[in-house]
Order: C-alpha cells, then structure tokens, then sequence
C-alpha cells in the first residue's frame, strides 16, 4: 500500500492550515474541514446523549493547585505550559478529568443517580517541543471527545462494556476498523480484572503491556496504524481510584453512608486532531457522504442556468446538504476540480435539465445516474449521509 500523508493532503484539500505567527503545533481549520469536523461532533454529542450522557462546559483554565491534588502536576509538569504569573497561578489544563471531578463535586450525589456520565468537547493543552510536534497528530492544542463516568464498583464492567460498544459504534459509521485493542497496565503489570471482564463481555481480543498504564490506574488504549505502518492509541477507556480519593468525591449510598464513587475515563474517537490525521489517510480525502465538506457540487453547463443551479443549491442547503454552485472556468475544469476536492456528488445542469427542473449526477465513484427531479436527487443525497452510509447508494 503507498503511504498517504495527511499533512500534505490535508492542505491540498483546504481542511487545514498552518502559519508561523500563530506557532508550531497550532493548525487552523479551513471552512472544509471545520465543517466535516462539526459533522463529527455533532455524531458524537448524539451519540453520547442517547447513551445518557449529559453535556457540559468547563474552562481552560484552573488553578495550580488544583493539578497539584489531581497528580497531573506531579506526573505532566513537563508537558504543561507554565503558569500564568497571577495571583491564583493558572495553569492552561493538560487535561479536563480535574474539571469534571468538581463538577460531580459541585451537587450533592446519592446512588440513585449513578452511573453519572457527563462529556463534554474540552479543549487541552500540551507544551510539545517544536521538533515533534505536525500535522494533526501531535499538536499543541487538542480539542478532545472527552468523558467521565461516575460510578459504584458494580457497576465498572457494565459502563465499561458500554463505551466499548459506543466506540465501535461510532468507528462503523467513521468508516475504519482499528488495529488492536492493548490493555495498559502499570509497571507491576496488575492485571486489570474489571477491564478484563468487559473485553471478555464484548468479545474483543487484546494484548497486555505493561507500564503503559495511566498514573492513576490502568485502561484500554484503541490502537490506529497510519499507511507507513506507525501505530498510535486514539480511542481509549481508563479507570480511575485516585483522584475521587485526592477530591474527596462521595455519594450517598442506599443505606445512607457515604462512599466513593469509580471514575472511569473515556473518549470514544480521541481528540479531534488525531482523529481527523487518521481519517484523511484512511479514506484518502474521500469521506464518506454524511461528513464529506461539500455533499453536492452544482455545475451548470452555461451562464444560462446560473439562475437554476443557484436555487438548486439553496434548494439542498434548506434540506440539510452542504452544497455549492460552482460557475467559473468551462465545465470540464470545474468536473476535474470537483473530483480532486473528492465531493461525493456532482449535478450538473444543462439546457434540457434546466427547463425541465432536472438535474444529472455524477458520483464519486464514476457513476453517472440519468436526469432527475431536483428534490429526488436531494432525496437520494440525504438518504445515505442520513444512514451514514459509507458507499454513495
């Protein structure tokens, strides 16, 4: 297989950028890849709230010592930028976990309302060195599919089990298998037994590697290969003691004592940086309809049917479809541009087509389909990114 480079078709796509004066490790999303980008989101946010999960919203910022208690400042110091010269010394977050645990903290909690799932898109920081940070897999600043589960011990292999079946869920519909499960564990190699329990319950085969293991506990790290053959850990399920001991987090349990709940980490497709680095090469620029940037291109033939290709377009804007009418430079040229941008659907408008209202599509993968009604090509269009299809129907 050739080996695909996000980096360089990412930017020949226009999904994202780069510039020295906003910093190394910093890339910018053009208008195409923040859209495919927020099709994603708004995947998972569904997702994660049919599943039961409640959205919420912390800051980037806190307090040292708030990282003190949590441990992150004693295991990431290195990977952290330096504190804010403030009062309060603040601290740009390495990660959202010590936000979450406050806000569990914030209300009184009983055994009633656990598990407890809250998630949320929170935006990291990572003081990278300049020499390894590129493209979209090692940034700076990571905008990651983040949550965390609230939960008595009984209930462990069960929310685990569950963000497992999520996590396929959602690479089904992203269009990718990944490479492996890995069970990370610490130095002692302790054998996880409840994450053991939920990989046994759906089915999935994994490899045990020791001193992987996150400082506060062991997890299930999902394992991507790029087409170079480099492998790196992009979903992942972590459980957590420690830090609901150091926040002193407690819910009432049925006989009125108090306890202290489990915390269990978890992103179901990582940060969206690394995420989207694989998707590119995955898919080679190709995504599928439901997050392609640009579902349909409208092409009329002549400056004739400017005035039909236009209302085509906000015909499929106002159902939902991101498309564009496309008229300058001849036919052939705007064909060939709309097949580098990998735009799934192609309608282009003639003479005949115009004063019939019909429309003629080309798809992606060299198909042509006969003239047809507008709104049935809108139809047909909807219909598979709606299924989130990963063929063109």
């Amino acid at each position: 297989m050739d080996i695909v480079d996000h980096r360089r078709l990412g930017r020949e796509l226009d999904l994202f950028d780069s510039d020295p004066l906003i910093g190394a490790g910093l890339p910018f999303w053009l208008p195409a890849g923040a859209a495919a980008r927020h099709a994603v989101e708004e995947f998972l946010r569904e997702l994660e709230r049919r599943a039961g999960y409640q959205h919420v919203n912390s800051p980037a910022l806190g307090k040292r010592q708030m990282y003190e208690l949590s441990g992150h400042w004693e295991h990431y110091r290195q990977d952290m930028f330096p504190p804010i010269e403030h009062h309060d010394e603040l601290v740009l977050r390495p990660s959202n976990c010590p936000h979450h645990a406050l806000i569990f903290k914030a209300r009184q909690r009983s055994y009633r309302d656990l598990p407890l799932r809250i998630a949320e898109f929170g935006s990291m920081y990572r003081a990278e060195r300049s020499g390894v940070v590129g493209g979209l897999n090692r940034v700076r600043a990571i905008n990651l599919n983040d949550a965390h589960i609230f939960c008595e011990p009984d209930q462990v292999v069960d929310e685990v089990s569950g963000v497992l079946r999520l996590m396929r869920q959602a690479f089904a519909a992203l269009g990718f298998e990944p490479k492996r499960y890995r069970l990370s564990l610490s130095d002692s190699g302790d054998d996880a037994p409840l994450l053991k329990q939920a990989l046994h319950a759906e089915g999935l085969s994994y490899m045990e590697e020791a001193g992987e293991a996150a400082f506060y506990g062991p997890k299930i790290d999902v394992q991507v290969e790029d087409s170079a053959g480099r492998e790196s850990s992009l979903a992942t399920v972590q459980l957590d003691f420690l830090q609901p001991q150091r926040f002193g987090l407690e819910y009432a349990d049925a006989a009125g004592g108090r306890q202290r709940p489990v915390l269990v980490h978890r992103s179901l497709a990582g940060s969206m940086e690394r995420l989207f680095g694989h998707l590119i090469e995955v898919h080679r620029g190709a995504f599928p309809v439901w997050y392609a940037p640009v579902q349909l291109a409208i092409l009329p033939i002549s400056g004739d049917q400017a005035v039909e290709a236009n209302a085509a377009a906000r015909h499929a804007i106002e159902h939902n479809l991101r498309a564009e009418a496309h008229h300058e430079g001849s036919i052939g040229a705007r064909i060939r541009h709309a097949v580098e941008r990998r735009i799934p659907y192609v309608g282009v408008i003639g003479g005949r087509e115009a004063e019939a209202g019909l429309i003629a599509l080309r798809l992606r993968d060299g198909r042509r389909l006969p003239p047809m009604p507008i709104a049935e090509a809108i139809a047909l269009i909807g219909g598979v990114a709606a299924a989130r299809r990963q063929d063109l129907g």
